[in-house]
Order: C-alpha cells, then sequence, then structure tokens
C-alpha cells in the first residue's frame, strides 16, 4: 500500500516546464501555468521555464540543455503528445530517452481513461531517463496537467512516497557512466 513516511524528509526537487506549441505565449499558458502552480504548491522548485514549437529539434534542444543544467532534475512538459501532424513530442522525448518509463504513459492514460473513456487513445504521454534528468510529457490541456500531476508525478517525485519513488532514485541515474 502507498503511503507518506512522514519520518522522512520532504526533499524538493529542481523542475523544468516546457510547453510545446505553435500558438501558446507567455500570457495563455494555461497548461504550462498549471505544472508551475501545483510543483511549487507542492514544495518543489521551478527551475526553469520555455515554450518551443512543435519541432523536433526545437524539443530536443531544449531538452538537451536542460539535461547538461545541474540545476534541472526534472522536465515535465505539456503539449504535442496527439496524433496530428504537428504533434511531435513523443518522438523528440523518445530520441532523447537512455530509458523509457513505460508505465508512466500506461498509467496516465489509464487514469485519463476513468474521465474521458476511450478518448485517452488519443494520448501519447510519455516518459524517460536522459542523462540523469526524469523526463515527461503530458498532454497540453490543463485538466491532462493536473491529472499527471495529481496522480502520478506529486507522488513520484516525493521522497516520503512509499513502498518507492522516483527521487531515491536520482543518484543512481547516472551509475552507468562511471563504468
Amino acid at each position: 500500500m502507498s503511503r507518506i513516511d512522514e519520518t522522512r524528509p520532504f526533499l524538493p526537487v529542481r523542475i523544468a516546464v516546457l510547453t510545446v506549441s505553435d500558438t501558446r505565449t507567455a500570457a495563455d499558458d494555461k497548461s504550462g501555468n498549471t505544472l508551475v502552480e501545483l510543483l511549487t504548491r507542492d514544495g518543489h522548485k521551478l527551475a526553469a521555464r520555455a515554450i518551443v514549437k512543435d519541432d523536433v529539434g526545437a524539443i530536443t534542444g531544449q531538452l538537451k540543455l536542460w539535461i547538461a543544467d545541474a540545476d534541472v532534475d526534472v522536465v515535465i512538459s505539456t503539449g504535442g503528445t496527439g496524433v496530428t501532424g504537428r504533434d511531435v513530442t513523443p518522438e523528440a522525448f523518445e530520441s532523447i530517452f537512455e530509458k523509457k518509463i513505460d508505465g508512466f504513459g500506461e498509467l496516465f492514460r489509464w487514469i485519463s481513461y476513468q474521465k474521458i473513456k476511450t478518448s485517452t487513445i488519443q494520448s501519447r504521454a510519455v516518459g524517460g531517463v536522459a542523462g540523469g534528468t526524469y523526463l515527461f510529457a503530458l498532454p497540453g490541456s490543463p485538466s491532462a496537467c493536473r491529472d499527471g500531476w495529481e496522480e502520478i508525478l506529486k507522488w513520484q517525485l516525493d521522497y516520503r512516497h512509499l513502498p518507492c519513488n522516483l527521487v531515491e532514485l536520482m543518484p543512481r541515474l547516472t551509475e552507468h557512466l562511471f563504468k
């Protein structure tokens, strides 16, 4: 059974938020704002924020910058996970992953199914790891961002969450580089 162990300290995680959109600006980025509001409310630190176009090169370029930045532990993106021609976020993320976290997308779609039923097949939410940084791509609606955070990431990015969490694995994410 999952639970929060209050005897363990809360460890704030440094999270970068990436909005992928051809039309959003800082003034109307509701999904990005939702993620920032939720992660800071829960005690984490906003490490960086950016908006990039629906373009594999733009997305991977920003991801690589943040992966190389020691002040970023996690990247959460919103947008570009659908099935239209301009939706290329999963392809961009997967080209960067060293390891894919299949359960993230699977669990996101299961949670989404409870609310939007079969329409969830249009979501290609993905998660993975690269260069010691967790990377998660969520759909571009505030509701999807809220579901991804409240139902999955809030818990997995909390060191107190048991029986296990992603934070306790952070020191080991790059151990393959030292062999």
